[in-house]
């Protein structure tokens, strides 16, 4: 992988970040939308994808280029197993926890996208994302009319999303559905909180088991998708996700250590983008979360 550092000076106030990228990195318009496209460009710190967005003066641009021919290490790769379900304009995969969705600051290699591309021979697009230490089903589009469908779809919210949690104790109530807007939280940078002022968010739960510790099995539908939304809900029901510190989720339960946030997105159905006939993908749980949801049955 080709990084490129760039900042922007007085002149190029106003310019336009694709063409910013090109002029400065020395690369093509055509390579730097791509790179845009792919998730591989941040600015000022965060992720940007819209090649019309105007920049200011003093602001850093990051930009991680993509090269063929070259390794720099190993590259990570999908077993067959976790390939579910591909035709001509999708794939669904079994996202393993510890990888992440997309490129990211410091790198674009060893992403959703990445080895989902490799492991099919084409290049796939991303169309939703699961956080880093999230595992489970994620679709990804094999051509661009697939790829504007699905974005569609995940916009309106008409795909269904069912998620394994594994909590401290169960929510209070333990079932319900939960509609409690989400906001920025201006006392813990990187987290989610309810707020009257922020972003429409729904989920729908249920709790499946309670252990003798008192941690949980939930499962969690969420209606929208909002970042975080499953942990910050079940973190304001008073049910934080087992190895969740950032949302108050303790690293280990007696004796039992937890590995992760324990998160598993289980099932996932939608529409296919040409024929509209509704498909659905699930994805089993992974070994580290239920050798956790067995130790914790049977302490």
């Amino acid at each position: 992988m080709k990084r490129l550092v760039l900042r922007a000076g007085p002149s190029d106030e106003g310019e336009r970040i694709d063409r910013f990228i090109a002029a400065r990195g020395g690369i093509s318009r055509g390579a730097a939308r791509r790179a845009l496209d792919r998730g591989g460009v941040f600015l000022a710190g965060r992720r940007c994808k819209v090649a019309g967005r105007a920049l200011r003066a003093g602001q850093e641009v990051v930009v991680n280029l993509e090269e063929s021919g070259r390794a720099d290490e190993a590259p990570l790769s999908l077993a067959r197993e976790r390939l579910l379900y591909a035709d001509g304009e999708l794939a669904f995969v079994d996202k393993p926890a510890g990888v992440p969705s997309q490129p990211t600051l410091t790198t674009d290699r060893g992403h959703v996208a990445e080895i989902a591309s490799r492991a099919l021979g084409a290049e796939l697009t991303l169309v939703h994302r699961l956080d880093r230490e999230t595992s489970g089903v994620m679709v990804l589009a094999r051509t661009p009319a697939a790829a504007r469908a699905l974005a569609a779809e995940f916009r309106d919210g008409r795909p269904a999303k069912t998620y394994l949690a594994l909590c401290a104790q169960a929510p209070s109530p333990p079932e319900g559905r939960i509609d409690a807007p989400l906001a920025k939280d201006p006392r813990h940078p990187g987290r989610r909180a309810v707020h009257p002022g922020g972003e429409a968010a729904a989920t729908a739960y249920r709790t499946l088991a309670v252990f003798p510790s008192g941690a949980a099995l939930v499962e969690a539908r969420p209606e929208t998708g909002r970042t975080h939304q499953i942990r910050a809900h079940l973190a304001h029901l008073g049910a934080p996700l087992l190895g969740d510190v950032r949302y108050g989720g303790p690293r280990r339960v007696g004796e039992v250590a937890v590995p992760r946030v324990m998160l598993h997105a289980s099932r996932l159905a939608l529409d296919h983008p040409a024929t509209g006939a509704r498909l659905e993908a699930e994805a089993p749980e992974p070994g580290d979360f239920a050798s956790l949801r067995r130790a914790l049955a049977d302490p």
